[in-house]
């Protein structure tokens, strides 16, 4: 027979958000209730899709002492569920282990929390048949350092699809601490059709099919950083009567969304175009975004003669106000958290490099750079240069002693044509 299921991780339900700074009291408790609403929206995906079961990678909660109000509503949720026969399959992790506090002593019919002493695994029937088998095991303590895949072992072939469920993180991560380590290929030799990961809050399939290795992400952004922007939500797969798994169907169920813009000021005049640019990427991003509360964060780059306006007094002050409360109504709200300048001074390359001032002559040298190996070298035995590659605003990747190079040009140019040498 043919079926669906849900696949959602790291809800972090009634978290704290971070990064954003002093809000509005009305912004606040959008903020706030955001986590919980994006719950009730997976809750109403799993009852209009008619999925036979729900999947839960850990990170319920955002603490081990968990709050009530985030409880109550996961209980309720899980009780609609199981009014409609949909069971729930649930691990702890690091953020919410089976050591924390909780006001829930008795689960609804049909839920599933798996235990920490060793990898537990629960067939879903229907009918009399067996059409998944889910393995799972959550973390009794926060700190999971042991390989948990190990663990994991595929249950008989008449069991239907099998499912590992697992907390963890699958090679290394830059923005997420390391629990549970384990390697994609460890996930490869247990024998599973399909892993429902949880922990990294960047969804992203590291295999595609036979087994599928799948993070959803987390349900709700919660700060600025890159992992947390754009879109969130969970995956709904389909498996067919011969247990095929068909290609997941990642489903936006997030409530806010942290957005970053990127402006070059190079070719706008003054400060009502840079006023009007921005917000005409703030309506292009509402569009884009419809029915979603925004949170922007914006950053001013590149050279260009508002370089001195924005620092005029209140400038950069001036604009981010006039942006806010041109968003201040919206409903959804849109909102502008920061606006960052990171311009430069206007240089004319071409004219500076065509006189006969000491910085031509340092722009010169500098030309000769990629084309001399022999000053290559030499330059790269002064510095110790790092081993990495950068884009610049142009796209064009920069590594080691080219970025070097770009960086220190800059810096010199602005000292130099402000009159700072120094």
């Amino acid at each position: 027979m043919t079926f669906r299921f849900v696949h959602a991780a790291d809800l972090h339900l009634d978290t704290p958000f971070e990064g954003i700074g002093k809000l509005s009291p009305d912004i606040q408790r959008a903020l706030q209730d955001a986590s919980l609403d994006a719950f009730d929206n997976l809750i109403n995906l799993c009852i209009s899709e008619r999925v036979a079961f729900l999947l839960l990678a850990g990170d319920i909660y955002d603490g081990a002492d968990r709050g009530v109000r985030a409880q109550l509503q996961f209980s309720r949720g899980l009780q609609r569920l199981a009014d409609l026969g949909i069971k729930t399959f649930i691990i702890h992790g690091n953020h919410d282990p089976l050591d924390g506090w909780s006001a829930v002593r008795k689960w609804p019919e049909g839920v599933t929390i798996f235990d920490s002493r060793t990898v537990g695994s629960v067939s879903v029937e229907v009918d009399g048949r067996s059409i998944a088998t889910i393995h799972g095991i959550s973390y009794p303590t926060r700190m999971v350092t042991d390989n948990l895949a190990l663990q994991y072992q595929r249950g008989s072939t008449s069991s239907g699809v099998q499912i590992g469920l697992l907390h963890c993180t699958v090679g290394s991560s830059t923005d997420h601490a390391s629990y549970s380590p384990c390697t994609l290929n460890d996930l490869l030799d247990r024998g599973m059709d399909y892993w429902a990961l949880g922990h990294i809050h960047k969804r992203q399939i590291l295999h595609t099919g036979n087994p599928w290795v799948v993070y959803p992400g987390n349900l709700q952004g919660r700060s600025p950083k890159p992992s947390e922007r754009d879109a969130k939500g969970a995956y709904l797969v389909e498996v067919d009567g011969q247990n095929t798994i068909s290609t997941p169907r990642f489903v936006p169920l997030d409530v806010i969304r942290f957005l970053s813009i990127e402006t070059e000021i190079s070719e706008i005049a003054d400060m009502p175009q840079l006023q009007r640019t921005l917000s005409d990427e703030a309506d292009r991003l509402r569009s884009e975004h419809e029915n979603r509360s925004l949170l922007l964060r914006g950053r001013l780059s590149g050279r260009g003669t508002l370089y001195s306006d924005l620092g005029h007094r209140d400038g950069l002050e001036s604009l981010l106000r006039d942006l806010r409360e041109e968003g201040k109504h919206s409903v959804p709200f849109l909102y502008w958290s920061s606006l960052s300048n990171e311009t430069r001074p206007g240089i004319d390359r071409a004219s500076i490099l065509s006189g006969q001032r000491f910085s031509s002559e340092m722009l010169k040298f500098i030309d000769q750079v990629p084309e001399d190996a022999d000053v290559r070298k030499r330059l790269e035995n002064c510095f110790d240069i790092p081993r990495f590659v950068k884009t610049n605003k142009f796209g064009v990747e920069l590594s080691g002693i080219d970025q070097l190079m770009a960086e220190a040009e800059d810096l010199a140019l602005d000292l130099l044509e402000s009159g700072e040498q120094q």
